[in-house]
């Protein structure tokens, strides 16, 4: 029987490739048919058109389920998509000023940063010292501050600003967004009541 080269790259055995000696076998409608051997098995799933799938091998005896084995294999890698689309890959991306940056640089930056941290990422602000500025690293720090401060709830200092050699790098990481706040019904005490009609 040629290989699936599918079923080799998921790792998954299917009809003639099962070796134990007996298995527990589940139908495609969940039902258990008990421990069978492993041909007895086939013989019932090809009767029915089907595949006989280890889909836990581990198990004693292994289970094995009867099912359309190129169904199975869509249902497990749309699955695998929706994981990895939940699992969100946090990366760090750096954002660089300098003693000198005019006022629009830094808002360009600044804002770079923030959307950095909306989108879950974590941010590295580095400002490199040249030649003579290193005597006054106080601006780089003041600049760096001015940035931890306007982003706000975007994000929060996972490193505090420190030198490494002529450069200073601080890192921000998203900040927590909270969850919207459910309206607060009015409490009877504030409910507006009508105004008693006067007789005309």
């Amino acid at each position: 029987m040629p290989i699936d080269k599918r079923s080799a790259k998921q790792f998954v055995r299917i009809n003639d490739r099962i070796r134990a000696r007996e298995v527990r076998v589940i139908d495609e409608t969940g039902q258990q048919l008990g421990i069978l051997a492993p041909f007895e098995a086939l013989r019932i799933a090809r009767e029915r058109g089907l595949d006989l799938v280890e889909v836990s091998p581990t198990a004693v005896p292994p289970v094995c389920r009867i099912q359309d084995y190129g169904k199975f294999l869509y249902e497990k890698e749309k699955s695998d998509r929706a994981a990895r689309k939940r699992q969100k890959v946090i990366t760090v991306k750096e954002v660089k000023f300098s003693v000198t940056i005019d006022d629009h640089d830094y808002q360009t930056r600044r804002n770079q940063a923030i959307r950095f941290l909306q989108d879950g990422d974590k941010v590295k602000a580095s400002l490199r010292f040249k030649g003579r500025q290193m005597a006054h690293r106080e601006l780089g720090y003041a600049i760096i501050n001015r940035l931890i401060q306007d982003v706000g709830e975007n994000g929060v200092v996972e490193f505090m600003p420190r030198m490494e050699g002529n450069t200073l790098h601080a890192i921000l990481a998203p900040g927590k967004k909270e969850a919207p706040k459910k309206p607060v019904p009015p409490r009877a005490s504030e409910t507006p009541t009508s105004q008693p009609q006067t007789a005309q």
